[in-house]
């Protein structure tokens, strides 16, 4: 049986035992979180999240890119949500390559390079405060409140990253 196999014939269950028909799509907090698409960050759990309470939106490294832009543009405009919270974490996979390496590496095995930008970093805070930079300078977020924090994965402790 594959993985996938394994996840349907888990879904069965969950869906009998657990449904949620009267949710609201705007979420309850008026909250957006980016984050990395990391396996290990449970960040319903971490936060003392519920389901409905905000948007996650994940990406490799949790990334400003054009498309996160255009989900939080969307969850302002149409659902209502006013803060951003921006979540890295240590240990990140995208700390473990060299942009320029990768992107070569890449056009060696598909014969092209890709036309966006991997996001390789050596410093998480500093990778925090870039994509607060972003997403504070784009026309299109209207946030009253954007922060930044690094998960850490072996201690699960939320840390506040000060941006100036």
């Amino acid at each position: 049986m594959s993985v996938i196999d394994e996840l349907l014939e888990h879904n069965v269950f969950y869906a009998q035992r657990v449904a949620h028909p009267s949710l609201p799509t705007e979420p309850r907090r008026k909250l957006a979180v980016l984050t990395c698409m990391d396996s290990r960050l449970d960040l319903f759990d971490a936060l003392g999240l519920e389901l409905g309470d905000a948007h996650l939106i994940r990406n490799a490294g949790g990334i400003a890119t054009d498309d996160v832009i255009r989900s939080i543009l969307l969850s302002q405009l149409l659902l209502g949500t006013r803060e951003v919270m921006v979540i890295h974490h240590t240990r990140c996979g995208l700390e473990t390559f060299e942009e320029e390496e990768m992107q070569n590496r890449i056009a060696s095995k598909f014969e092209s390079r890709v036309p966006f930008r991997l996001g390789a970093f050596r410093d998480v805070e500093l990778d925090v405060v870039s994509t607060i930079a972003t997403l504070r300078s784009s026309p299109f977020i209207e946030a009253s409140d954007i922060r930044g924090f690094v998960f850490d994965v072996d201690t699960a402790a939320l840390t506040e990253v000060e941006v100036v």
